[in-house]
């Protein structure tokens, strides 16, 4: 009896810690938010909050974003660097994108991550999760 109680004891903690594994698996999420754009002496200062709930820290990562304009055609493809983001950590990163007049971007899509440092292959791009604060879709 004792022997059979262990047995259905060591299925349960098993069961219990496998599903337990999928719902971390299932939150490990890459968040990025277009949080603003504003005039600049050179074009149009973009401003994003990206925060890290994968399972690892990123060392370095990059987006290959795609810019469209009021015609819904691509007007630029760019990678921007948005260096480390530690894990459970949001940062906040700037770029000052020459020639480019805020007004006219009406959407930005990440194309890509070419540069992901850190989770496992793939990770960056399946769990990203995009969002944003102004009156321009960003999507993922």
């Amino acid at each position: 009896m004792t022997v059979r109680f262990a047995a259905v004891a060591a299925g349960i903690v098993m069961a219990v810690s496998s599903v337990c594994q999928a719902q971390d698996a299932a939150s490990a999420k890459l968040d990025v938010e277009l949080n603003a754009l504003a005039p600049s002496q050179k074009g149009c200062m973009m401003t994003f909050v990206a925060e890290n709930n994968l399972q690892a820290p990123i060392n370095k990562i990059s987006f290959e974003l795609a810019f469209f304009n009021d015609k819904n055609a691509v007007d630029r493809i760019t990678v921007l660097d948005f260096r480390d983001l530690p894990q459970g950590k949001k940062r906040v990163r700037q770029f000052d994108m020459p020639n480019v007049k805020c007004e006219s971007v009406t959407r930005i899509l990440i194309n890509d991550t070419p540069v992901c440092d850190g989770p496992a292959a793939g990770e960056c791009m399946k769990g990203l999760v995009t969002r944003s604060q102004i009156s321009v879709p960003f999507e993922g």
